[in-house]
C-alpha cells in the first residue's frame, strides 16, 4: 500500500447549510481546508495517508475529533491559539459566506513541533504532499522552503500545491511535481494569459525554479503538463459540474497516489485529471469513488502541445 504524508499545518472546521426537499434545511460539519481534502481524496484512491496538522482551541478540538474518523492517522500537534473555521450558507444554491476565520498564526513553539512532527512522518513516506493555508499569514513560507529541501536531501518524494510566497519558497527548496491553477499563474505575473503558449512557458519557467513535473490546472479547458521536458495537454472528461471547489486538490491527491505506488508522471497525470473531475460532480469535497476514477483516468487524452 502506498504511504502519503500530508502537512496540513491549520485545518479547518466547515459548517455547510443546505436545502433539502419540503423546506427541510439540512447541516453539515465537518474538517477541511486543502489538505484534509487532499488527504481525503488518496485515503478514497487507496493510500495510507498520515496527515499532520496544529490545532487548538474548542474549534480544533471539534476538528480533531472529525478527522480522526476519517479514513487516515492524524498527526495533530496542539497549538496555543485557535483553529480556522467557516460557515457557508448553500440553501439558495449558491455559495454565500455567513462568516469565516482564517485561524491565527502559527507561533514559533507551535511550528517548532508541527515541523519535527511533519518531518518525521515525511521521512517515513513514499510521498509527501505540502498543502497551503486559508490565508497566507498564517503559515511563514519559510517553512515550505525549509520542508522541501530536508526532505528532499533524504531523497523523499514532494508534491506540492501552492501559490504566491509560498510556492516560490518551495521551489527555492525544490519539489518533484508541483500542480498549480493558471488562475494562480497569471495572478502572480508568471503567466501573461491563459493560452498554451502562456503557460507552457509558465510550466518552463516554473521548472527552472525548481519543479521536477508540473501540471496546471485550467478550469473548463484542457491542463497542462510538462513531464521530463515535454509540453502535454491534459484533456479531462467533461461532466456536469454540481461543486467546482476542490477540484485542484483532488487532482494533486490522485497524480500523488499515483506516485506514491511507484506509477509513471503520465499515468499520475492522468489520474489526478480524472479524480479532479470526479470530485465537480459531488457536493463533498476530496471524495470520489475509487472504480470511477480509474475508469475516467482511461479517457483522459494526453497530447503533445503543437508549436505555436
Amino acid at each position: 500500500m502506498p504511504t502519503v504524508m500530508v502537512f496540513a499545518p491549520v485545518p479547518q472546521l466547515t459548517v455547510t447549510i443546505e436545502q433539502q426537499p419540503g423546506d427541510r434545511p439540512e447541516l453539515h460539519v465537518h474538517p477541511g481546508g486543502q489538505g484534509v481534502w487532499q488527504a481525503r481524496m488518496c485515503a478514497g484512491l487507496g493510500a495510507s495517508v498520515t496527515l499532520c496538522a496544529a490545532v487548538g482551541g474548542e474549534i480544533g478540538a471539534v476538528a480533531a475529533a472529525l478527522m480522526n474518523n476519517e479514513n487516515m492517522t492524524v498527526r495533530a500537534v496542539q497549538r496555543q491559539s485557535g483553529t480556522g473555521w467557516y460557515v457557508h450558507d448553500r440553501r439558495d444554491g449558491s455559495r454565500d459566506t455567513v462568516a469565516e476565520f482564517a485561524g491565527d498564526p502559527l507561533g514559533r513553539h507551535d511550528l517548532d513541533e508541527l515541523y519535527s512532527t511533519t518531518l518525521a512522518e515525511g521521512l517515513r513516506a513514499d510521498i509527501s504532499i505540502l498543502s497551503g493555508p486559508a490565508a497566507p499569514e498564517v503559515v511563514p513560507a519559510e517553512v515550505y522552503r525549509r520542508l522541501a529541501a530536508d526532505l528532499g536531501t533524504h531523497g523523499r518524494t514532494v508534491v506540492a500545491d501552492l501559490s504566491g510566497d509560498h510556492l516560490t519558497s518551495v521551489l527555492d527548496g525544490g519539489v518533484a511535481f508541483l500542480k498549480i491553477s493558471h488562475e494562480e499563474l497569471i495572478d502572480a505575473g508568471r503567466a501573461a494569459d491563459d493560452s498554451d503558449e502562456a503557460l507552457v512557458a509558465a510550466a518552463r519557467g516554473l521548472h527552472e525554479d525548481g519543479a521536477g513535473s508540473v501540471l496546471i490546472s485550467r478550469a473548463d479547458r484542457p491542463g497542462i503538463a510538462l513531464l521530463d521536458g515535454e509540453a502535454l495537454l491534459v484533456d479531462l472528461p467533461a461532466l456536469q459540474v454540481v461543486e467546482h471547489r476542490g477540484a485542484g486538490d483532488s487532482m494533486t491527491a490522485g497524480a500523488a497516489t499515483v506516485l506514491a505506488g511507484g506509477g509513471d508522471l503520465k499515468e499520475a497525470v492522468r489520474t489526478g485529471a480524472a479524480a479532479g473531475a470526479l470530485n465537480v460532480t459531488r457536493h463533498g469535497l476530496g471524495t470520489g469513488r475509487h472504480d470511477a476514477i480509474v475508469e475516467l483516468a482511461d479517457r483522459v487524452r494526453l497530447t503533445p502541445v503543437l508549436a505555436g
